[in-house]
Order: structure tokens, then sequence, then C-alpha cells
């Protein structure tokens, strides 16, 4: 996907456009979601909007990149589990704020059906957090609070899956109670210790 010239952006216009995708993402789903109603919504001609993102799903990805800042900041407290804990918590706050209903009902349903859309999710909001999220395990792995032979893209998707399973699936909440049982787990282990 194309990234839009902020250079020649209206501040007001372009906050404007990402909250009227967000709330009508919100009220009519992704599929009912139009160029020409979030043009309405926002009090722009839909030129405005044709000129700075090439579709709905780009005016999304942004929206939901801004709005999601918070999920970028890993902490490095020295302690791993702690320092998880606080970021997983953050997505599960993102997952649980009505707004990211636009992400899951709207991107990633989206990206299921259209490559291009899968391939800038990944890019824009799924790699850089793996990426900051192998960072912090590698450096837990360097200070012995992990194994050296552990995976940490493996375990990086053990540890956020859970939660999309049931973002997307809707299997129970995503909860920051299940935040605390995935690192149990994932970093304790589930079996008995026979010794």
């Amino acid at each position: 996907m194309a990234t839009p010239n902020p250079e020649r952006r209206s501040e007001r216009a372009r906050q404007a456009i990402l909250d009227a995708a967000l709330e009508l993402c919100l009220k009519h789903t992704y599929g009912g979601l139009t160029m020409e109603g979030i043009a309405k919504r926002a009090g722009v001609g839909k030129q405005t909007i044709y000129r700075w993102w090439p579709s709905k799903a780009a005016i999304l990805l942004e929206a939901l990149q801004e709005r999601g800042g918070s999920t970028l900041i890993f902490p490095d407290t020295g302690n791993l589990k702690a320092d998880l804990r606080a970021q997983m918590n953050q997505v599960v706050t993102a997952f649980t704020d009505p707004t990211f209903a636009a992400y899951s009902g709207g991107l990633i349903a989206a990206a299921q059906s259209d490559p291009d859309i899968a391939a800038a999710v990944v890019a824009s909001i799924i790699k850089p957090r793996v990426d900051l999220c192998v960072e912090r395990l590698q450096k837990a792995q360097q200070a012995g609070e992990l194994r050296p032979d552990v995976n940490l893209p493996d375990l990086v998707e053990l540890l956020y899956a859970p939660l999309y399973y049931r973002l997307l699936l809707h299997t129970r909440p995503v909860s920051k109670s299940q935040v605390t049982t995935i690192l149990d787990l994932a970093l304790n282990g589930a079996t008995a210790d026979k010794n």
C-alpha cells in the first residue's frame, strides 16, 4: 500500500478522516465502510481522501497505528515476566477498546481475502511489535532468563496467539487475567514436576 504524503495534509482534515473511518467501521463494519461515507462524516471531499489514501484499508491502518502506539512500548526493567505482562496488558487494552473492532473485524477480516491488506497489516502493525518483542527476549536470553536454545519468534507466537485466538474467534473475552495465565504457562510450563 502506498503511504500518503504527510506534507500535503491538513492535520485537522486528517484527524477528521481517521476518526470518521473508525466510527463508521464500528457502526457499519468494514464491509459497509465506504470512501463516500468517510468523506461525508469527516466533512471533506472524496478527492481529498483519495489524494492521501488509496483505500479504506489504508485509512484504517493509519488510524489504528496512531491509536495503538502504546502497544509499541516494551519495558526493560530486568524482569522479563513483568515486562511482558506490562506490554501484553497494553495489547489487551487495545483489543478491548471498541475502536479496535476496526482491526479484528475490519483489517484482519479483509486480509483473509486481500494479500495487499494482509501484507500491509503484517508490515505496519504485526512486524514492528514482533521485532520489539524479539529484541526484549534476546536481552533476557543473554541475561540467562531464557534458555539459549529457545526459538524467539516461536516464543512470540506462543505468547500472543492466545490473545488473537480469543479476539478473532470470540471463544472468551480477551483479558489481563489471560495474560497472567499465558505467561505462567509459557515461561513456567504446564507439566507436573515428577522429581
